[in-house]
């Protein structure tokens, strides 16, 4: 299954949770693993609370941890070293249970999709296991 994204911005974090929980729904998997993946490397996949502040502080982090200009070797072919670099440090995947037909999220955790080189068209990956 995949889900197609419309970025907007250079560097956003998108909740893409409800659509995530909706193809578990459909998929019937009453007990399993859902893996949420992209193939993008100038994008991630994180867990995390969705609220306005800490979603800003995550990319101010990322934006200190990784900063633009700092010479890095890739921007002499196209200029996103950058989006390479953070989206390392996000990573490409998250895997979640199944349970009783529901993914299994903590209260306050969300499923967002991490753009670093927008705005662009992409792609997110799921993947539903059974268990048996």
């Amino acid at each position: 299954m995949k889900l197609n994204i419309e970025t907007s911005r250079h560097t956003e974090l998108i909740d893409i949770t409800s659509e995530v929980k909706e193809e578990v729904r459909i998929s019937g998997v009453q007990e399993g693993v859902c893996i949420i993946s992209t193939r993008h490397t100038t994008a991630g996949i994180i867990v995390n609370e969705n609220e306005s502040g800490l979603r800003e502080d995550i990319l101010n982090l990322l934006d200190r941890l990784v900063p633009p200009g700092a010479g890095y070797r890739h921007d002499i072919i196209d200029n996103n070293a950058g989006s390479h670099l953070k989206a390392v440090l996000l990573g490409s995947s998250e895997a979640l249970p199944v349970i009783q037909g529901q993914l299994e999220l903590g209260t306050w955790q969300s499923i967002f999709f991490a753009e670093m080189d927008g705005p662009r068209h992409r792609t997110v990956n799921l993947t539903i296991l059974k268990i048996e």
